[in-house]
C-alpha cells in the first residue's frame, strides 16, 4: 500500500510558538514546506534567493530551540531572512517583497518584534547582539542575543570588535557562524559532529569548570599549560582557536541542514552556563533548489523566474548599466596606463569591477568587507604614484568616512573614488539609497565632486579621473540602465568645475546635477508650452561649482531652481551660499531647491520613489509655477 501524502504543516505555523508545538521528527517535512515556499514567493517576485536557501534549517532550529522573541535574534545583512519572514507571522505578505507597500527585502524593526535590529549592512550583528544581551543582564532580565553572521561579514573588523568586547554578556550571547564557502573548516563529517555535541554538552561543560577550578590551585606554570592544552586540543580538533582567544566558547563544525545534529547542540547552547558561545555551522548557499545550486551565484539576486525550471525573466533589452560602463571605461584606460589600479569591498560585479580584473588583474584588488581599509589601502597607493580607483557603492562608502576625511583629503592624495548607486536604488529600499553622499563629500575641501548626466558623461568623467593627479575625486552615478546615448570612442578631460548649457532660454533656468538632467529636458518643454522660455544647464560639478556660469544664470533669469538626487546640503544649499555670499537673492530672483525629502523612502520601483520624492519634470514646473505665483506681477512678467 503506497504511503498517503503528509499532512501540510506550514499552514499550522504562523509563529514560533506554534512551531515549537511540533514533535522533533516533524521538522524535516516543516523544512522541505518552508524552503519549497521561499522559492515560490521569490519566483513571483525576485530578490535573494540563495542565501535564504541555504538557512532554512538552520531558521527552523534557532526559533525551535530560543525563545524568540523573548531572545532576541538578529540576522546579520538581513538577505537571508526570507525563511524568517514566514515563520513569524508574515506569510500572508511574503510575495510583497520589496515591492512599493510590501515587505522589505531585509529585517526591519517597524515590521515585526521578531525582527529586533535593522539590518543590510555587512558586520553589524555581533554588536547589536551583544547590545541586546547585556541590556537584559544590567535589567536583569531573561533573553539571550543570538547573532548569524556569514563567513564573508567576518571579513569585516566591526565583527572582530564586537567579538572582543563579548566576555561581559556571558551566556546571554549565542554567536551563530553561518559558514556557506567552507572558508574556515573542511567538509563536516560524522566525527566533527560527534565532538561538537558532546563539548556543547552540559554534562562537559561542567566537568571543564571542575577542573578549571582545580587547575587554579595548581603552581601558575602548571596552570598555564593546561589552560593552554584544553584551548589547543579543542582547537586542533574543531578549529576554534581564534575565537577562544577572542574570548568565546567555539562549537563546531556542524551540518547547518541536519537538524538531528543542529538540534541537540542548540539545545545544549541554550542551557549552557558557559559563555559567550560561537557556534559554526556549515551550510550549501541555493540548498536543494537544483537550479539555485548548480548557478555559480547560487541565485544570490534573482529576477522573478519560473519555479519549474528555474529561468529567470529576461529584463528588456536595453541600455548599458552605468557599472557596467564604469567598468569597461576604467579597463580600457589602463590598457595604456599601468599605474591605474582598481579596489573594491567585495562587490566586484556590483560595480563593473569584474571586466577590469578580467583584463588587469595583478591590478585588481577585492579587499573584502573592509570599507575602511579600501580607502586607506587606496590612499597609500596613490601616496607612493599610482593612480587607484576605490569603487564602492554610496551607502557602503559611508562607512569609510573618517578615512576619506583623515587619510585622503587631509593629505589631498589623488584616491579617485567612484561611487556607484548614488540616489534612490528602488527595490533594496533606503539601506541601501546613495542619499548623503553629495553631502557628506561636497563638504570636504581638496575634494572633487562631479556626476553625470548619462552614461557618456561618465565616460569622460572616468578619463578625467584618470588624469586629475593634484588631488581626491569623486564621481557618483546610479544603479541601472543608462539614457542610451551614444558612448564616446575618445573621451574627453573635462575642465575641472566647469558645467554647461544644453538649452537656452531666458526666463527660467534650470540647474541639475546627474541623471535628473532629462527630467528637466522634459520639464523645459511643457514650461516652453505654458509660454516660459527656460535654460538648463548640467553642472557636472557640485565642487568646484562652476561660480561663473552659476553667477550669470541667476543674474538673467527670472526663477532659478536646483534639482538633485541627493540630500538636503548638497548642489542646492552650495548654490543658495553662493547666491547668498554674493547677494545675488536681493534683487527679486525666486531661487528654489528640489533634492531628496528629509526621511528615510521605501522600496519601489525608482521611477515612483522619483516621483514620490517629487523630483520628475511634473514637480519641477510645480515648483516653477509656484515661484512664479509669489511674484504680484505673475507670469506675463516672466513671459516678458
Amino acid at each position: 500500500m503506497a504511503d498517503l501524502p503528509a499532512t501540510p504543516l506550514l499552514d499550522s505555523v504562523s509563529l514560533p510558538a506554534d512551531l515549537r508545538r511540533l514533535k522533533p521528527e516533524q521538522l524535516r517535512q516543516l523544512a522541505d514546506e518552508l524552503r519549497a515556499e521561499t522559492i515560490s514567493a521569490v519566483g513571483a517576485t525576485g530578490g535573494h534567493l540563495g542565501s535564504g536557501l541555504g538557512v532554512v534549517e538552520l531558521t527552523t532550529a534557532i526559533h525551535y530551540v530560543f525563545d524568540t522573541p523573548a531572545d532576541r535574534l538578529v540576522w546579520d545583512v538581513g538577505h537571508q531572512c526570507y525563511p524568517h519572514k514566514i515563520l513569524t507571522g508574515r506569510r500572508d505578505r511574503i510575495r510583497t517583497l520589496r515591492q512599493g507597500g510590501g515587505l522589505s527585502g531585509f529585517t526591519k524593526r517597524s515590521e515585526s518584534e521578531y525582527d529586533p535590529f535593522g539590518a543590510a549592512h555587512s558586520s553589524t550583528s555581533i554588536s547589536a547582539a551583544l547590545g541586546f544581551a547585556i541590556a537584559n543582564k544590567l535589567a536583569g532580565k531573561p533573553g539571550k542575543g543570538i547573532a548569524v553572521i556569514g563567513d564573508g561579514a567576518m571579513s569585516a573588523g566591526m565583527a572582530y570588535e564586537a567579538m572582543n568586547n563579548a566576555e561581559q554578556a556571558g551566556n546571554r550571547l549565542v554567536v551563530i557562524l553561518n559558514d556557506n564557502d567552507m572558508s574556515i573548516a573542511p567538509p563536516v563529517g560524522g566525527l566533527s559532529a560527534y565532538l561538537s555535541r558532546i563539548v556543547s554538552s552540559r554534562e562537559f561543560l561542567g566537568m571543564r569548570e571542575v577542573l578549571r577550578k582545580l587547575a587554579r590551585k595548581l603552581p601558575r606554570p602548571l596552570h598555564t599549560a593546561a589552560r593552554k592544552t584544553d584551548e589547543f586540543a579543542r582547537g586542533m580538533a574543531m578549529g576554534g582557536t581564534l575565537f577562544e582567544e577572542l574570548g568565546f566558547y567555539y562549537v563546531g563544525p556542524i551540518d547547518g541542514h541536519n537538524l538531528d545534529q543542529l538540534i541537540p547542540v542548540l539545545e545544549n547552547v541554550r542551557d549552557a552556563e558557559e559563555g559567550p558561545i560561537l557556534v559554526h555551522v556549515v551550510t550549501k548557499k541555493g540548498k536543494g533548489y537544483g537550479p539555485a545550486e548548480a548557478s555559480a551565484d547560487k541565485y544570490h539576486g534573482v529576477q522573478k523566474f519560473d519555479v519549474i525550471t528555474g529561468a529567470q525573466a529576461k529584463s528588456p533589452a536595453g541600455p548599458p548599466q552605468y557599472q557596467n560602463v564604469f567598468g569597461e571605461a576604467l579597463a580600457r584606460e589602463a590598457e595604456s596606463d599601468p599605474r591605474i589600479c582598481a579596489i573594491t569591498a567585495a562587490m566586484p560585479s556590483g560595480t563593473g569591477l569584474d571586466k577590469f580584473a578580467a583584463a588587469h588583474a595583478d591590478r585588481f584588488f577585492d579587499v573584502g568587507i573592509a570599507e575602511q581599509h579600501a580607502v586607506t589601502f587606496a590612499a597609500g597607493l596613490a601616496a607612493q604614484g599610482m593612480r587607484p580607483f576605490c569603487a564602492i557603492y554610496s551607502t557602503f562608502l559611508q562607512r569609510a568616512y573618517d578615512q576619506v576625511v583623515h587619510d585622503v583629503a587631509i593629505q589631498n592624495l589623488p584616491v579617485r573614488f567612484a561611487i556607484d548607486r548614488a540616489g534612490l536604488v528602488g527595490a533594496d529600499g533606503a539601506t541601501h539609497a546613495g542619499s548623503f553622499d553629495v553631502t557628506y563629500l561636497a563638504t570636504l575641501p581638496n575634494l572633487v565632486v562631479m556626476s553625470p548626466a548619462d552614461e557618456a558623461e561618465l565616460v569622460h568623467m572616468v578619463h578625467t579621473m584618470v588624469v586629475h593627479d593634484t588631488g581626491p575625486i569623486a564621481v557618483r552615478y546610479p544603479r541601472g540602465n543608462g539614457t542610451g546615448v551614444a558612448l564616446p570612442t575618445a573621451p574627453e578631460r573635462l575642465e575641472i568645475g566647469r558645467g554647461r548649457v544644453v538649452r537656452e532660454g531666458k526666463a527660467v533656468a534650470i540647474l541639475s546635477l546627474g541623471t535628473r538632467l532629462g527630467e528637466a529636458l522634459k520639464a523645459a518643454e511643457q514650461l516652453e508650452a505654458k509660454g516660459l522660455s527656460t535654460t538648463v544647464a548640467d553642472l557636472r560639478f557640485v565642487k568646484p561649482l562652476d561660480e561663473a556660469l552659476i553667477r550669470r544664470l541667476l543674474t538673467t533669469h527670472e526663477v532659478a531652481l536646483t534639482i538633485e538626487e541627493a540630500s538636503v546640503g548638497g548642489l542646492g544649499a552650495h548654490v543658495l551660499t553662493l547666491a547668498s555670499d554674493e547677494g545675488l537673492i536681493d534683487g527679486g530672483l525666486k531661487l528654489r531647491t528640489m533634492r531628496l525629502p528629509d526621511r528615510f523612502q521605501d522600496q519601489d520601483k525608482p521611477e515612483l520613489q522619483y516621483a514620490e520624492a517629487g523630483l520628475d519634470a511634473d514637480a519641477i514646473v510645480a515648483t516653477v509655477l509656484s515661484a512664479l505665483r509669489h511674484n504680484s506681477s505673475g507670469v506675463a512678467e516672466a513671459r516678458a
